[in-house]
């Protein structure tokens, strides 16, 4: 019930008080530095205390009352252990959980654990090291002050920590041990390569350690990684090694997924249509500027073209059917943000055209350089003029069975006769879609920030797609009255996984 939620709620903020309560300065210096991955480093800047961070994790999803385990590792890597009981977990509890939930980077890990290990003398000594490095007018606050201020001059970064290196041989040989752990750990986790036994090379290699790097975190993921012997170099195949932390230790599988490994990710065509002969699409523009945003933190080179005539639509897909610079890309993802009827959208003139002719400019017949590469479609427009009304179901009631609405949706009928296409519709087939004049659209802007939060857990597009259904399925607009639900369709042959980026969400 709503009050039992408010009580949960309550209950969840109350915790949440008492741990800030019992956290010092040094003890919130280190959250924020653990958090240097997951939260922009802008806001970040912005934190007093640990109420300002714990809120910025809730605001990214990584922490609510259901789940407060990301709160609990990072109690447990600053060592203050006492706190874990107040969200119901123990020390010897962390870390059973640590090899599947765990957040925090090897990298920041190594630097935090650095930090921990270098006594007033020793940052002295280095700080004279890198005199060149530093910004004269610097004041030197702590050791976490100085690697921070190392990241952002782009000095120190998880693939290169050589300034480190250098100035640990001559500061402190305990130092130089736990990077080189650290590096010695991350060279025997890497993206597979072909071999001619590769079953043979990992089985070589598990013999070799005796069981999984603690640097390779186990959740399948986490980090899509594989062990193999530095000899077995060359082509990379299409496939990926997980660990499955629910089979034997020894136990590997094969997942297939699109490589996402050449020179360029891809290109994102974006047709943002606002401005049409009777009627204005207000709000459009801010989901356009969110996708744009996120699809270039996702290495996408995104392209943006504004109101567009029906004409103007089949020229432009015509124009990027034929273009050469597709052969160098992973995949092709394109975005369209107009009005819409079932199974076409509007042009500004008013004229439909089918999200089916749309998409077969890019088969492999069409296009022959995005043959067997993933090719992504977000509509967001209405599909019909009906509206969702809610139903209210008891917290113990089964899911409606929504088969029959699946059945008579021609969603499928859209999508071109071969593979690896995907087609996200902001609403199933026959229904309105919704939109803030300020905000933007409920279906853009729940998959911008799923995109977000799960790109960076290596969740591929269609589990991504399915927390956008449940983000939108929660939406009810101000009336009470009126629902929504996306729906996918796809003919992937493989996992879709974006390469997580090394920069921070853009929002």
């Amino acid at each position: 019930s709503r009050n039992m939620e408010d009580d949960i709620s309550l209950k969840f903020r109350q915790q949440l008080f008492l741990i800030s309560e019992n956290l010092v300065t040094e003890d919130v210096a280190a959250l924020k530095f653990l958090c240097t991955d997951l939260l922009h480093l802008r806001k970040l800047e912005g934190v007093k205390s640990a109420l300002d961070i714990f809120k910025l994790l809730m605001a990214q999803e990584y922490l609510n009352a259901e789940d407060t385990f990301l709160l609990a590792e990072l109690l447990y890597r600053i060592k203050c252990h006492s706190l874990l009981e107040k969200l119901g977990y123990t020390k010897e509890k962390v870390q059973e959980c640590l090899h599947e939930k765990g957040r925090v980077s090897p990298y920041r890990q190594m630097l935090y654990e650095l930090s921990e290990n270098i006594t007033n003398e020793m940052l002295k000594e280095i700080i004279f090291l890198l005199q060149n490095h530093l910004p004269k007018r610097w004041i030197t606050l702590s050791a976490l002050d100085l690697l921070i201020l190392l990241e952002k001059q782009g000095l120190l970064t998880k693939d290169n920590v050589q300034i480190l290196e250098d100035v640990c041989v001559t500061v402190s040989p305990d130092l130089l041990e736990i990077i080189k752990c650290y590096k010695k750990a991350k060279a025997q986790c890497y993206d597979i390569l072909s071999s001619p036994d590769v079953w043979t090379a990992v089985a070589k290699l598990l013999k070799e350690l005796g069981a999984l790097p603690s640097f390779c975190s186990t959740k399948m993921h986490k980090r899509r990684c594989v062990l193999l012997s530095g000899e077995q170099e060359g082509t990379a195949v299409d496939g990926v090694f997980y660990f499955n932390p629910r089979l034997d230790s020894n136990t590997w599988y094969l997942k297939s997924c699109y490589k996402m490994d050449g020179p360029h990710r891809g290109f994102c065509l974006m047709i943002n249509n606002v401005n049409f002969n009777s009627s204005q699409r207000k709000g459009s523009c801010k989901d356009a500027e969110q996708l744009e945003r996120v699809f270039t933190w996702l290495g996408l080179d995104v392209r943006i073209y504004t109101d567009l005539t029906s004409g103007d639509i089949r020229s432009l897909m015509q124009t990027w059917q034929h273009l050469q610079d597709h052969k160098d890309r992973n995949c092709f993802v394109c975005c369209i943000l107009s009005h819409g009827e079932s199974g076409a959208i509007y042009g500004t003139d008013e004229k439909l055209v089918l999200i089916r002719t749309l998409m077969s400019h890019f088969t492999a017949k069409q296009c022959p350089q995005l043959a067997a590469k993933p090719k992504l479609f977000f509509i967001q427009a209405c599909q019909g003029n009906k509206v969702q009304r809610p139903v209210y179901v008891d917290t113990d009631a089964q899911t409606p069975d929504l088969s029959c609405m699946q059945e008579s949706s021609p969603l499928f009928e859209s999508i071109p006769e071969e593979a690896d296409f995907l087609l996200s519709m902001a609403t199933v087939d026959g229904y309105v879609s919704f939109r803030h004049i300020e905000e933007g659209t409920w279906y853009i802007q729940a998959l911008c920030s799923k995109l977000q939060l799960l790109v960076p857990r290596g969740e591929d597009i269609l589990s991504i797609l399915t927390q956008v259904n449940e983000d939108v399925a929660r939406r009810v607009s101000p009336s009470g009255t009126k629902k929504q639900m996306p729906q996918p369709a796809y003919t992937l042959r493989r996992k879709f996984i974006f390469p997580i980026p090394t920069a921070p969400p853009p929002s």
